[in-house]
């Protein structure tokens, strides 16, 4: 120890003896730097694992593997971009440190920072202590120059530092895990971890395993025999086989009848234990119980086996020695197997409840009773439940499968017990599928969402039965979104709306929406819908009746009664506007033809006046002669004219001239190539035009 020492002290004199120049840094060293007037520089600095320095000003600055004098350079060139004068600026090596990692079983692995002189012990003491399960003997020590492992218990055991290795700057000392703990991480305690074996070296230790209470790997000791062996490992269970324990020795087994070498002491039957042996012992296995009076209980009770009954055991008594029905038992459908082959259902839990239609089984000799699983709605095998007490729930439910039926349970507890229906559910049209008589299937439909929405006679839910089939429809997407749901849904609880609207297409329907629930759906109208003209058609009545509805008016009287009644399979159409003249009669519009804009067909009422017509076609032309604006209709069947004067009408404001429109009007404006002096003016240039060319020519 004494001779380490001086060792040591030789070292530090030597480096301390050498000019500051010539000391190269390393990972760990602690520097000073002096640059008088800046109190950012008054810390020390530290050289990191990655042998930079972190600086006021620049950052890191790499300086490992740099003597003092290099590091000032080095500084001084990045610094001078910040700072004039750096005359005064130095570096000194403050303190040399040894920075190393400690990683495995310590309870706070990571890079420690470490004195100079420093060994493994410290270190380990710096990342907080070893971790229970560490192991002792083969830690690793990981250098670029290679990989060192030592005995760290040897040092433990003997004190003498001489056994472990000197460290160096940027080492990895690594602590591995026991190779007695498991693969799960757990809190234990050295009790606890050598509670399964206490062996240290692989291939001398005995293996025993089988019915013992802590089987595990254990020393070998000389003269230890199987019984100690055995006593180490916390001796058998009620449930060994002590007459068929095995010592495997070199591959071959040696048989040991412990019961026997109790009864008779004879240690000639005891089998020698000699390094890496294995022990085995195993499960006692039964005999087959059998007898005039023997009952077999069977399934899920907590004793199940066979049992010795006397004349006066009951059923309950059998029951209650088998421990009873498990949490998972299926009390009503209990079945006793008798031994003449026949087989009587009992339910247990209408029995308990006061149901006496039925009797209590009375069980003889050689009869079996068979307490089944309880059918777990989670089960993926169907075949559990038998078909004639099962029923089925398909389409938009929670948890749609098979599911065991009794007859007490409704509808209403099968869709609970499926997990009720899902959002997009269309309760509304809840189908029940059952066989009537002959082998005929029967659909029948029910409202549940009226039932739920607005309550009403509980005996108007449908009665089901095993093997019924509930089927709880899906409300179909949006047509835009996948045109391929809509035929999920039936025609006759559907709407269809066409035309001028969002998205036209097939929508579900029923008695709670009306027209505007539909056009919203739709998305609305287009901005080139007809609002003026849409049309209902009534497929499901007689004559095909259709409603003309002036959307219009509605918006600005805000009356209801102007809305139609919609039903299941109505056609409702938006039509277009500025395409009155294909789908609306001659007696409905009024014709506006000659000098305007937009000579066309265009709707009319009663509130419009000329005006609003000549405004809707866009007004005169330029050309037009709007003092002779002509208005022809028809009265008692003869065709009248008359003349309006736009012009006179602008200057004077008097709406009395105005003239009168009715639908199947015609609006003329003429232009000026109409009037009388506007064909004597062609006349005449075309006239001058010969005369000149005549004369050109020499005419």
């Amino acid at each position: 120890m004494k001779c380490l020492q001086l060792i040591t002290c030789m070292l530090l004199s030597v480096l301390l003896s050498l000019p500051a120049s010539a000391t190269t840094l390393r990972p760990g060293d602690l520097l000073k730097v002096k640059f008088p007037g800046e109190g950012a520089f008054n810390d020390s600095f530290q050289i990191d694992h990655e042998g930079q320095v972190l600086m006021p000003e620049i950052g890191r600055i790499k300086l490992a593997d740099k003597n003092l004098q290099e590091a000032r350079q080095i500084l001084v060139g990045k610094l001078s971009a910040v700072y004039k004068d750096l005359t005064k600026f130095d570096v000194i090596l403050q303190e040399r440190r040894l920075s190393v990692t400690v990683l495995g079983y310590v309870k706070k692995p990571g890079p420690v920072d470490l004195p100079l002189n420093s060994n493994v012990q410290l270190a380990i003491n710096s990342a907080g202590g070893l971790a229970q399960g560490a192991q002792l003997d083969k830690l690793q020590i990981r250098r670029q120059s290679g990989l060192i492992v030592f005995d760290y218990k040897h040092y433990l055991d003997s004190g003498n530092p001489s056994s472990l290795p000197v460290l160096e700057p940027m080492d990895e000392i690594f602590i591995p895990a026991s190779p007695l703990i498991g693969n799960v991480q757990v809190e234990f305690d050295a009790r606890t971890l050598t509670a399964s074996g206490d062996a240290g070296r692989e291939g001398e230790a005995i293996k025993v395993f089988g019915e013992v209470h802590r089987p595990g790997t254990f020393a070998f000791k000389k003269h230890a025999s199987v019984v100690d062996m055995i006593m180490r490992a916390g001796g058998v269970t009620r449930y060994a086989g002590i007459e068929q324990i095995r010592v495997i020795h070199d591959g071959n087994p040696f048989p040991f009848n412990m019961r026997e070498y109790l009864d008779t002491g004879d240690p000639a039957l005891m089998p020698d234990i000699r390094q890496g042996d294995v022990i085995f012992i195993p499960q006692a296995s039964d005999q087959v119980q059998s007898g005039s009076r023997t009952v077999y209980v069977m399934g899920e009770v907590f004793k199940p086996g066979a049992m010795e009954m006397k004349e006066e055991t009951s059923f309950y008594d059998l029951l209650a020695t088998a421990g009873g029905p498990t949490r998972f038992a299926e009390t009503r459908m209990i079945r006793v197997l008798r031994a003449d082959g026949s087989v009587k259902s009992f339910d247990l839990q209408a029995y308990m409840d006061g149901d006496r239609s039925q009797s209590m089984p009375v069980i003889e000799p050689g009869d079996a009773i068979l307490i089944p699983e309880k059918t777990d709605m989670n089960e993926k095998s169907w075949l559990k439940v038998h078909p004639n007490r099962a029923i089925r729930i398909i389409g938009a439910v929670n948890r749609p499968g098979r599911y065991e039926w009794s007859d007490e349970m409704s509808l209403l507890d099968l869709i609970a017990h499926a997990g009720g229906p899902v959002a997009q559910a269309d309760t509304a049209h809840l189908q029940i599928l059952t066989a009537a008589p002959g082998g005929q299937a029967q659909s029948i439909s029910f409202d549940l969402k009226r039932f739920l929405d607005k309550g009403g006679d509980i005996r108007t839910i449908p009665a089901v039965r095993a093997g019924d089939t509930v089927v709880v429809p899906e409300l179909p997407k949006d047509p835009n979104d996948n045109r391929s749901q809509w035929i999920r849904q039936s025609s006759d609880r559907s709407i269809y709306i066409f035309g001028q609207v969002g998205a036209p297409g097939r929508y579900a329907f029923n008695e709670e929406l009306n027209f505007l629930d539909i056009l919203s759906a739709a998305q609305g109208p287009t901005a080139h819908a007809d609002l003026a003209n849409v049309r209902i058609t009534h497929r499901g009545q007689k004559g095909q009746e259709v409603t003309h509805l002036n959307l219009h008016t509605y918006f600005q009287t805000g009356d209801e009664n102007l809305l139609p009644n919609v039903r299941n399979e109505d056609v409702i159409f938006v039509p277009e506007r500025g395409r009155a003249w294909l789908e609306k009669p001659k007696e409905t519009v009024v014709r506006v033809l000659g000098a305007v804009a937009r000579p066309g067909r265009y709707s009319f009422d009663n509130d419009m006046t000329i005006l609003d017509l000549l405004a809707e076609a866009g007004g005169p032309l330029n050309s037009a002669l709007q003092d002779r604006i002509m208005v022809v209709n028809r009265v008692d069947g003869e065709a009248h004219s008359r003349l309006f004067d736009l012009v006179d009408f602008a200057k004077s404001g008097d709406y009395s001239q105005l003239p009168v429109i009715r639908s199947g009007d015609t609006l003329y404006v003429p232009g000026k190539e109409q009037s009388t002096w506007y064909r004597v003016v062609s006349t005449l240039q075309e006239s001058i035009t010969i005369f000149s060319f005549a004369r050109l020519v020499g005419f």
